[in-house]
């Protein structure tokens, strides 16, 4: 039945989406007949860095919302070897971040796609740029000095 479709798979976090989490996605789908989009789960990504600001479920529901995605599963997983078998995976397609961590595929005859997501937005860097602004909006209120009021010291 899928014999002469091209079946890709893309994952991520998807944390605090963003413009280069859909140009990635958009990317992919340009390749496949079939789009399967795996969303980390929440244990998945803190058992390698902090934990996502958008909660699994709530992560999920955005990419199921794209019109790009025919299927969006949990994945559980930073080892895509089981499930490039069990869905005959002909291709993955993942951020330059993690170049060369998924050359192992290529033993199972799946094509890797690293994406260029290039200099600008990332997580990460909204994480940052988010919590600088507030430590400096902080600065900014204790530096302030309080207005007299009239009347109370006159």
């Amino acid at each position: 039945m899928f014999k002469e479709k091209t079946i890709v798979y893309t994952s991520g976090t998807f944390d605090m989406f963003h413009y280069n989490h859909l140009r990635m996605i958009n990317y992919a789908r340009s390749l496949a007949d079939i789009l399967i989009v795996g969303v980390s789960t929440d244990e998945l990504v803190s058992s390698y860095k902090s934990k996502p600001v958008i909660p699994f479920n709530e992560r999920l529901q955005i990419i199921e919302a794209l019109k790009t995605p025919d299927i969006v599963i949990p994945q559980h997983t930073l080892d895509h070897s089981e499930i490039a078998k069990k869905l005959n995976i002909d291709a993955f397609v993942v951020g330059d971040d993690w170049f060369g961590k998924y050359d192992y595929l290529k033993d199972l005859n799946v094509q890797v796609f690293y994406f260029p997501y290039g200099t600008g937005v990332s997580s990460s860097n909204l994480k940052k740029t988010i919590h600088d602004s507030y430590e400096q909006s902080l600065k900014e209120q204790q530096q302030a000095k309080p207005t007299s009021v009239k009347g109370i010291n006159d």
